[in-house]
Formats: C-alpha cells, structure tokens, sequence
C-alpha cells in the first residue's frame, strides 16, 4: 500500500489556443505508474483560463471518444474573441504596466467560458485508471506562441475533515455584483490561513460552499480584474447573448444597446450548436438541455453552469501548510440578486488527504 499522499507537477504544452489535453496519459508519460495505487487524485490548475471539469460531467461526456470537445465549444460560441470585452481594453488596465500591456492576451473570452462551462482550478476524481482526465485549456497561444501550462496531480487514500466555520460574506445591494473572497479587506483568507496553521494541515483542501438556502449566487476561482468582473461578467449576467451577439459585428457607437434581431440570431446559433453537443453526447433529456431551454427563455445568470462550491489546495512549504493558488487565482463570490440584508454565508470546510 502506498504512503499517501504524494504530489507531482506535470508540464503541459497546449497545441492550439482551444486544446484538450488528457492529464493522465502525460502522467504515465513522465512519471510511469507512481500514483495508479492511490484511489484518488485531486487535479490543480494553476491557471484562470484552462482547467477541468468536474468527474460527473466528464464521464458523461467522455462516454464516446473526443465529446467533451463539442461540449465546450457552446460556451466559446457564446463568447467569440475580439467581441468587444472591456477586459481587452488594455489600455484602461490600471493593473498593468506598460511592459505588460505589449505582452498580454487579450483573452476577456476564454475566462467567461471558463466560469460559464463549469470549468474547475482544483478537482477531485476518483481514480480510474481507464478514463481519460482532460485538461481544457482555452486559451493555450499568444501570438503564435504556445503557453506554459502547468497542472499538479496528488494521489491520496483518503480524506478526513478537519474543520469547519461559516463566514458572513457581506455584499452590495447592487443585484448583480461580484466579490473577491481574496481581497484582505475582507479578512477571508487571513481566517482560511489561520484555520490551516491551527490543524497543522499540510496537503489537504479547503472546500468553499454557498450556505443551505443562498440563491442566485454562485462560486468561480478566475482573474479577479475589475473591468474583466464588474464590466464583462456582469453584462453577460443581465443577457448570456450579449457577446454572442457582437460575432462578425463591428462594435456600435453604444455597444451595449445591441438589436433584438442579432440576439434572436445569437440565441438560433446558440441552439444549433447545442443540438450538436446532444446528438454527440445522448444528452438529449438530460440537464443540457434544460438549461439551455431556460437560457433562451430568461436573460438571467442561472444559465451559466456557475458552482456552488470551489477548492483550494492546501500543500506544504517550508514545513507548512499553505494555500496553493496561481499568481491571478482568486476565489469570487457572483450573485444575480440581491443578498437579504445585504450578507451571504459561506461554509468552509477543511479536509486533509491521507
């Protein structure tokens, strides 16, 4: 019986700006049969606009060979590039500098597909060694260069809980908003860290989850910039055609005062391209179908396939545990409506793998 649990990075290269990578051949790859003893692994992107899905979802869609490629091309038909994002405005990107607006995608697409598919930074699967593990990556060139993708994959025996505590998360009274649970303002993860150091956790996870009885709110890890959160996102909250509708389109001098006409088009497009995805996958009952039915019927943040719950991986360092996140990953709170009396609970649960 292997010791648990044991950790490895693995280096990807992506083939195209949208690639599907399956993590558990390039495992075999590089590190031969190290972790097929552990019954589970848990899978850590490092990045904001290429990750997983969860295990349920992916084995629907991997029933047949190559599906979840389709899948997630109804998310990019929803957000062309270039259809006038405010987060690809470079030059309004006070976060930048000079020398990095030269060099930065623009990318504003690829992190609303993302938070729309259900895409995952941090996911644990049971380990079955004969189904593929994908990592989607949305966005894997830059002018014509491909980019360095890095994934980490722990296997473990298994998980026992540490800890919990529920935090009052307070919001606006803006019915859409979006909050960054990283902020230090809010004091969110000073109060994760010192949960952490108290139990002594040094790989582990810390599972974020919307309180029993929060509606119309949901949870993302992604590139907590402001014009990508309050601009982009919050658009795409009030109508989920809003971009769709911009494909092959110059921007108007109002780009948000879009014709009903190109987003009927938008919505018949986006109905085709969901067809495909049921036809391919023998979904054609299950909740693709019905969500898309109600994404066409109301112009509501419920479409998008935003989680209730998000993970944070705990690892060691220097002797302790700590959070591991990549350099832009942020853990962020999105409602569609408004929060009564302006507060939202979210429970936190710290686990640690054996």
């Amino acid at each position: 019986m292997p010791v648990s649990p044991v950790e490895v990075i693995v280096e990807l290269t992506p083939r195209a700006r949208f690639d599907i990578i399956d993590v558990r051949e390039r495992l075999r790859q590089t590190h031969g049969d190290l972790l097929d003893g552990y019954p589970r692994h848990l899978y850590h992107s490092f990045h904001t606009t290429a990750g997983y899905l969860e295990q349920s979802l992916a084995a629907r869609l991997t029933r047949e060979k190559e599906t979840v490629a389709p899948y997630v091309e109804v998310f990019r038909a929803m957000f062309p590039e270039g259809a006038g994002y405010e987060h690809d405005q470079l030059h309004r990107r006070a976060d930048l500098t000079s020398e990095e607006r030269a060099v930065e995608p623009r990318n504003a697409d690829s992190h609303l597909a993302f938070m729309a598919a259900g895409l995952s930074t941090c996911v644990s699967y049971v380990n079955r060694p004969q189904q593929p593990v994908c990592f989607v990556d949305l966005d894997g060139i830059t002018d014509g260069r491909p980019r360095r993708r890095l994934t980490s994959i722990v296997g473990f025996r298994r998980e026992q809980e540490v800890a919990r505590l529920t935090i009052a998360v307070p919001m606006s009274d803006h019915p859409i908003d979006s909050i960054n649970l990283k902020s230090p303002k809010l004091g969110i993860y000073d109060q994760i860290v010192a949960l952490v150091k108290e139990h002594g956790v040094s790989s582990g996870r810390v599972r974020l989850e919307l309180a029993r009885g929060e509606r119309q709110a949901g949870l993302t890890v992604n590139e907590y910039e402001t014009l990508l959160m309050r601009h982009d996102l919050a658009d795409v909250l009030r109508n989920p055609f809003r971009f769709a509708a911009e494909r092959g389109r110059h921007m108007l001098a109002h780009p948000r005062s879009i014709p009903q006409k190109a987003l009927d088009y938008a919505k018949y497009d986006m109905v085709r391209a969901l067809n495909q995805v049921l036809d391919i996958t023998g979904l054609r009952a299950g909740m693709l179908e019905r969500l898309f039915a109600r994404a066409i019927a109301v112009p509501a943040g419920r479409f998008l396939r935003m989680k209730r719950s998000v993970n944070l991986r705990i690892r060691e360092s220097d002797g302790k545990g700590i959070v591991a996140d990549g350099r832009y990953q942020s853990p962020i709170l999105v409602q569609w409506n408004r929060a009564d009396h302006r507060v939202r609970g979210l429970d936190v649960t710290l686990t640690r793998f054996e």
